[in-house]
């Protein structure tokens, strides 16, 4: 297991009164966990707290920026922003914005657990074919007649067992 650095260890410190987090190393950075969910990520540096549709407006209002990374010539926005510039190095203010991402962890699991569980939704039926005609059953084949030339020669037959004497 690659060795924490000193960014991972401080945030865990900061994070500690939370509760139990643990770090995971994955795809180049850090993953946070809490309660078997990962809330945040540490990459580049830089923390990444996750949010939802529910948190991300206070996020954006205190202008933390999202992680984004290019692919293919393709940025991709991911769920998980910077914490406020002042909250970075606070506990007591770091604290309230991992609590938020804490959350938004959890309501997200709980959205994909409720879509794993849900019926898969069908499509509307486009144009349809019409169903083809049923055939009528087949006439009975009269059974195969054998051709007399082709009987096969009978077996001779096993020569009579002796009976010791």
């Amino acid at each position: 297991m690659p060795r924490m650095d000193s960014l991972v260890e401080y945030t865990l410190e900061l994070l500690e009164p939370l509760g139990r987090i643990q770090a995971r190393s994955m795809f180049g950075g850090w993953g946070l966990m809490f309660g078997g969910r990962m809330f945040g990520i540490i990459l580049g540096g830089q923390l990444y707290l996750k949010v939802d549709d529910v948190t991300r407006p206070a996020f954006a209002a205190e202008g933390c920026r999202p992680f984004s990374y290019e692919s293919k010539g393709k940025t991709y926005v991911m769920n998980y922003w910077t914490p406020p510039v002042d909250a970075e190095d606070d506990g007591r203010m770091l604290l309230p914005w991992a609590r938020r991402a804490v959350e938004a962890a959890a309501r997200t699991a709980v959205k994909k657990a409720a879509a794993k569980k849900a019926p898969a939704v069908k499509k509307a039926p486009t144009a349809k074919k019409a169903p083809a005609a049923k055939k009528a059953p087949a006439a009975k084949k009269a059974p195969a007649k054998k051709a007399a030339a082709k009987k096969a020669a009978p077996k001779p037959k096993s020569k009579p067992r002796l009976k010791p004497s």
